[in-house]
């Protein structure tokens, strides 16, 4: 009996090999270890062998079970594993395909216009070797005011109107600021780094206003930087952003954070300077606050301004998406119009 146990193991090794399916698999399995299967067949004759060899027999016949059971699952998962495959390949579909949109009587599909912008800046300065950080929306007050240099008494909070939460101490975010700090509290200078993402004020809709919208803000900290690097720096930014020289002013400006602070505007891009809804008929958009990081400010993140200093600046995405698309009001960027959406395909 030993040695037809051997054969029937000899013939499941080759017959499993042969078998492509699930439903061939449960009848192979059934051939051999089912109720009337081979195995079953031998080990009803152990009746007729003596106390010893049917021990023997016995133990040689549970490790032939267990090692086809084994093996049928292994072979079974790989065959699963086939056929999910090739199901896989027979129903994909690349929704890239232009052509196939077409067909359909589709447009082809591409990025909204806010989103290629922000991927835009994002490539720009990952090319100048900044990183990119990323905050909570939903911000306490201490990392959006207090470790910015704007104190409970600060003035600067009433230029800023606020959605607080009912617990007074959170609000949602009323700049990416807040990703200075939390960065400056994870990293050692000499850094750089950018924050990206949607901010939210209180605002008076208009043409260039919205209650939601995307700032990017950053900064540079190292050794001995001075305003001049901070200007060349900004020119460079702003050149890559727009992919041409344009003009540019530089004049004071007041943020809690920086000292000294500046705003940086660029000629409108749609009136040609000329004045417009955007501009406000003046014929220069704000583009960013910029100015050298407040040693307050370094202090809150750990740094010792005496040994630091560095420049902090922060920019209006939407607006830079008006002026690259020449869009004339801000809320069609946010308004779900898919007559809008669909003049840009970008990507």
């Amino acid at each position: 009996m030993v040695e037809q146990l051997q054969q029937m193991l000899e013939d499941f090794k080759t017959g499993i090999e042969k078998v492509q399916s699930l439903p061939d698999m449960a009848q192979f399995k059934a051939e051999y270890l089912g109720k009337k299967g081979r195995l079953k067949g031998l080990m009803a004759g152990m009746r007729d062998l003596s106390p010893e060899e049917r021990s023997s027999f016995g133990a040689k016949a549970n490790e032939a079970k267990q090692f086809m059971e084994k093996l049928i699952q292994e072979q079974s998962t790989r065959i699963e594993l086939e056929e999910i495959n090739s199901r896989l390949d027979k129903e994909w579909q690349d929704i890239s395909w232009t052509d196939r949109l077409k067909d359909k009587g589709q447009q082809a599909a591409g990025l909204h216009p806010l989103s290629s912008v922000m991927r835009g800046l994002e490539d720009i300065f990952l090319s100048m070797g900044f990183d990119i950080l990323d905050g909570p929306h939903i911000e306490d007050e201490y990392h959006n005011f207090e470790a910015l240099n704007i104190p409970a008494n600060h003035p600067a909070r009433d230029m800023q109107d606020t959605f607080w939460f009912q617990d007074k101490k959170h609000l949602l975010r009323t700049h990416t600021s807040n990703i200075q700090i939390r960065g400056m509290e994870q990293h050692k200078p000499p850094f750089k780094f950018v924050g990206p993402g949607k901010v939210f004020r209180s605002e008076a809709l208009d043409a260039s206003h919205e209650a939601a919208f995307h700032q990017l803000e950053g900064m540079m900290v190292g050794k001995d930087i001075s305003v001049s690097h901070m200007i060349h720096f900004l020119r460079t930014l702003l050149s890559e952003i727009f992919q041409k020289e344009i003009k540019v002013r530089l004049r004071p400006g007041f943020f809690p954070f920086v000292e000294p602070g500046f705003e940086l505007d660029y000629e409108c891009l749609l009136c040609g300077g000329t004045g417009c809804s955007v501009c406000k008929q003046v014929g220069w958009v704000e583009a960013l606050g910029c100015g050298m990081v407040h040693p307050n400010v370094l202090k809150a993140g750990n740094i010792d301004p005496r040994e630091w200093n560095g420049f902090a600046f922060g920019l209006g995405v939407d607006r830079l998406t008006m002026m690259r698309y020449h869009i004339d009001d801000v809320r069609h960027i946010h308004s779900g119009d898919l007559l809008f959406s669909q003049q840009f395909k970008a990507y």
